[in-house]
């Protein structure tokens, strides 16, 4: 699934290639701002399609009683993780939540599901990732699962949040894929093994932090290939997400 240029078979050698944040894709319109970091919506960049079966990384900033009229969507695993504020969401399965930070949400769209998002707070904005997994098969029946994780569960350690089989209670996504989250104290280390002919990718929610031997800070993202262990370290307090990649 050759799309992330700079990592291609053409070039093995490349261990960590980072995707600086000033770098992405931007867009300010005024009622939301954002950063793409692959090609998405208005924002097209071949060389930054997609790296294995992670498609999206969308940075958004929605201000107070705005949002995403509903719309739709189909054979895409989207998960919402929030990092400050709070975002409802309705979708025409007939769910209906406020989301805040330390839930998960999970939207597999399968067949076809339409949905909306508001930022429910007349007075703070809603700070987010959303991120869209391509599933392993097409046609599958839409599907939603929400699930929280709390400070403790997520602090100082790589805590699992979505995985392929629900395991150790995180959220299911249908793709052989596991993503982690983690807050850091500065001076923290979190260390996690790689397995042979896995891949990853490391997104920085906030804060700065040291992968192996490379620096990145808010907004970076890192993909990972031909490494067996990652070391991460925080120098200063920190939120990152990791996926664990097919």
């Amino acid at each position: 699934m050759p799309a992330f240029r700079p990592q291609d078979a053409g070039a093995p050698k490349l261990m960590i290639t980072i995707r600086k944040s000033e770098d992405r894709g931007h867009f300010d319109l005024g009622w939301l701002g954002t950063y793409h970091t692959f090609s998405f919506d208005q924002y097209y960049d071949p060389a930054h399609m997609h790296w294995r079966s992670l498609r999206v990384i969308n940075e958004d900033r929605v201000q107070p009683a705005q949002g995403f009229p509903t719309h739709s969507h189909r054979d895409m695993e989207i998960i919402t993780y929030i990092l400050s504020g709070a975002l409802e969401h309705r979708d025409s399965m007939g769910n209906g939540s406020v989301i805040r930070p330390g839930d998960v949400q999970r939207m597999s769209a399968g067949t076809g599901v339409a949905h909306s998002e508001f930022n429910p707070s007349a007075t703070e904005p809603v700070h987010l990732l959303q991120i869209w997994i391509l599933p392993s098969e097409h046609g599958l029946p839409p599907s939603y699962e929400e699930k929280h994780f709390s400070d403790e569960e997520r602090h100082g350690r790589l805590r699992l949040i979505a995985s392929d089989d629900g395991r150790d209670g995180s959220v299911t996504m249908h793709q052989d894929a596991r993503l982690f989250a983690s807050v850091l104290e500065a001076g923290q280390t979190v260390v996690q093994a790689l397995d042979e002919k896995r891949y990853a990718w490391l997104q920085i929610a906030r804060g700065t932090i040291r992968l192996n031997d490379v620096e990145l800070k808010q907004g970076d993202g890192a993909a990972v290939s031909n490494e067996m262990e990652l070391t991460i370290t925080a120098h200063d307090q920190a939120e990152i997400l990791l996926f664990d990649l097919a």
